[in-house]
């Protein structure tokens, strides 16, 4: 692999390529990537910076740092000042994680204090009887905001995982719209609504986000759930599950949306105290 054959080259010579270091998304490097970083920046108290936020971990498993000799006990600080998200919006999405969050070699992460610098709407949870229910109802979501002046391309759409994207495209198209399916490649958005998986949510931002089909077999992920050894496997799921909904519901700016069918993902009781469930009636068939 790429980051092993970078490694073994440049650890054993004393000259690197960089005096410093400068690492953002460091809550997701794995093994191979910091043990890179480490060979090709020289030893010293201040050659490596990492900025990171261990509440948005979504895509590595735990691991030492300080095992492979990037020691930052008593040398990190958490940062207090929220620019991007609204005061209502980062106060229920917190509500999904711990106050106090823990990296494996004892760093605490202390979430309490943190303020947002703008206030909006408060999130909208809403619970909906059946699917096609849902779909009307985030269209209806999406032409008000439209009609607020919100422009379409500054609208995301996020689902947990491909199965569930067949919904997002339906509520655009019935929003009159078009959609821009994000993928790892880059394109321009040219006034469509975006709409993804809950990770490729990830480093994104727009003014108005629906997270939606969060079904109760959904989020958490119910293959993930059953496929579990034993009860700390268990906790590992719920928690990246946690922080998964955490990263989508923290890219929207101004406003959010957050939806399923009934009976919803129970996240939801820990996003708010209590959400409106939607008294829909559903015509009976025969």
């Amino acid at each position: 692999m790429i980051f092993g054959e970078v490694t073994r080259h440049f650890s054993a010579r004393a000259e690197k390529p960089f005096s410093h270091t400068i690492v953002d998304e460091a809550q997701d490097l794995g093994v191979p990537e910091l043990r890179m970083l480490s060979a090709i920046t020289p030893p010293g108290p201040d050659t490596l910076f990492f900025a990171g936020d261990l509440g948005q971990r979504i895509f590595q498993e735990p691991f030492s740092w300080k095992a492979l000799g990037v020691d930052i006990r008593g040398r990190s600080k958490t940062l207090k000042v929220n620019y991007r998200t609204s005061h209502q919006i980062r106060q229920a999405a917190d509500r999904l994680l711990p106050k106090m969050v823990q990296d494996v070699d004892g760093v605490d992460q202390d979430r309490r204090g943190t303020v947002s610098v703008f206030n909006g709407p408060e999130p909208e949870i809403r619970t909906f009887p059946n699917a096609d229910a849902e779909v009307q109802g985030i269209a209806d979501w999406i032409k008000m905001l439209i009609a607020d002046g919100v422009a379409a391309a500054e609208i995301g759409l996020f689902v947990r995982s491909n199965g569930e994207l067949a919904r997002a495209r339906s509520s655009v198209k019935a929003a009159g719209h078009t959609q821009l399916e994000l993928s790892e490649r880059l394109e321009e958005p040219q006034g469509r609504i975006a709409i993804g998986t809950m990770h490729l949510a990830k480093g994104l931002e727009y003014k108005a986000i629906a997270v939606m089909a969060c079904d109760d077999d959904l989020l958490p992920l119910q293959e993930r759930v059953e496929a579990v050894a034993d009860e700390s496997e268990l906790d590992e799921v719920y928690e990246t599950e946690r922080h998964l909904f955490y990263v989508a519901c923290t890219r929207a700016r101004d406003r959010l949306m957050v939806s399923g069918v009934d009976p919803a993902s129970e996240f939801f009781a820990d996003l708010s105290k209590g959400h409106r469930r939607d008294q829909v009636r559903v015509p009976k068939i025969g």
